[in-house]
């Protein structure tokens, strides 16, 4: 019988059908860890798809679910536990450190994705309004940092990017953009991404690039997942 008290502790797991549990984890933070923790995919997994609260896993067929349920529950517990201890400055149990993190098979890269931004964007000056900073504090918070895509969304290969102290969040513009440019860094919600082909949106602009997010034929097609580390840099061009 599941124990209330952990059940209440470690989140939540629900079936999505018959082929799928839904996991939602006690803390949003823990979503990019149980997604880290599940990359060597235990037995019965085909794939985790993470959201920016939940993580979706898929089932070779509906007989592992009780197993993978279990060992869900107890990563979810670890997890938990290790949150308690993390203000002491432990790093969370899932969240290898970046030099264990290698490229095979379906890890992340080991480095940060180097993304080269010219912080030339029509929102700039406002973003720097809405925190009380200067432009110039804000293209060095943006590049000051290592972001990590918590989940992929709105297009392929749209990363929401997260920094470790939730810097730079800006509301989404009142009024959205009917067209935004592939290139387009923006941030919005407390989230960073750079648009990977052009769209509507509604994301603050501060910046763009050259380098493709998105090539269909690159393997694989998306530079950022679930997971990867980007670092945005400054070459220039900004007033």
């Amino acid at each position: 019988m599941t124990d209330p008290e952990l059940s209440e502790i470690a989140g939540e797991i629900r079936a999505a059908g018959d082929r799928a549990l839904l996991v939602i984890p006690p803390l949003r933070e823990m979503v990019a860890d149980l997604v880290s923790a599940l990359r060597t995919r235990p037995a019965g997994v085909v794939d985790v798809l993470p959201a920016a609260e939940t993580v979706l896993v898929t089932l070779t067929s509906p007989a592992v679910a009780e197993d993978v349920r279990k060992q869900l529950r107890a990563l979810l517990a670890h997890l938990d536990a290790a949150a308690r201890v993390s203000a002491g400055g432990r790093a969370l149990p899932g969240r290898p450190d970046r030099a264990e993190r290698s490229t095979d098979g379906d890890d992340v890269a080991s480095e940060p994705l180097e993304v080269p931004v010219r912080y030339d964007g029509a929102d700039l000056a406002e973003v720097a309004r809405l925190l009380g900073l200067t432009t110039d504090e804000v293209i060095a918070q943006h590049t000051g940092t290592v972001w990590r895509c918590a989940f992929v969304g709105f297009a392929p290969g749209f990363g929401y990017l997260e920094s470790p102290d939730g810097r730079l969040s800006v509301p989404r513009r009142t009024q959205s953009r009917t067209a935004i440019p592939a290139g387009a860094v923006a941030l919005a919600g407390g989230y960073s991404a750079v648009y990977p082909r052009s769209s509507p949106g509604g994301w603050q602009l501060i910046g763009t690039t050259e380098l493709p997010m998105w090539q269909v034929d690159r393997d694989p097609p998306a530079l950022v997942r679930a997971g990867t580390e980007v670092r945005f840099v400054d070459v220039g061009a900004h007033s």
